[in-house]
């Protein structure tokens, strides 16, 4: 038999209360917060469901964009010209997907893709009518707003945050 002294008992502390809940100061806090938990937990699904499109459209203009290389003018370039730009609409397609979700920030590369768009627009339309600056200037300033409305669209999608990184 073993004696008391040989067998030590712990003692328990008694827990602590839990805090009282924090009282918040607006439903729009709330709501704030519960969006910003919902958009950081997993990325947003797209509209067709579990059908692998994006990656489909970026293989077909990675197909055409090698294809491309190998075929002689003028099939070569026009080839090269859309296998880029499949490959650019389907990252574009997933870029706006999760930035209107609020997932993840894209505002400078969407931007970025307007103001590219314009430019190429004006060059290959207006031709000669308008100088390459004049073009470059008009990118330039669509850039700057199309930024800032993104930015304030996800910060409003995202429940106040101007951008998120990855965890």
């Amino acid at each position: 038999m073993a004696n008391r002294s040989s067998r030590k008992r712990k003692r328990r502390r008694p827990r602590a209360a839990p805090p009282p809940p924090v009282a918040v100061a607006s439903d729009d806090r709330a709501r704030a917060e519960k969006k910003r938990a919902a958009a950081t937990q997993e990325r947003p699904q797209p509209p067709w469901g579990t059908f692998p499109l994006s990656e489909i459209v970026v293989l077909i203009g990675m197909v055409l964009l090698l294809a491309g290389f190998f075929i002689q003018p003028p099939r070569g370039p026009i080839m090269i010209g859309a296998g880029l730009i499949l490959a650019s609409l389907a990252g574009l397609e997933l870029a706006v997907r999760e930035h209107l979700a609020g997932y993840r920030s894209h505002s400078t590369l969407l931007a970025g893709a307007g103001g590219a768009a314009v430019v190429a627009l004006l060059l290959v339309f207006a031709g000669e009518t308008v100088p390459p600056v004049a073009a470059l200037a008009a990118g330039v300033l669509v850039f700057a707003l199309a930024a800032w409305g993104w930015a304030t669209l996800f910060r409003r999608r995202s429940g106040g945050a101007l951008f998120k990184l990855r965890g």
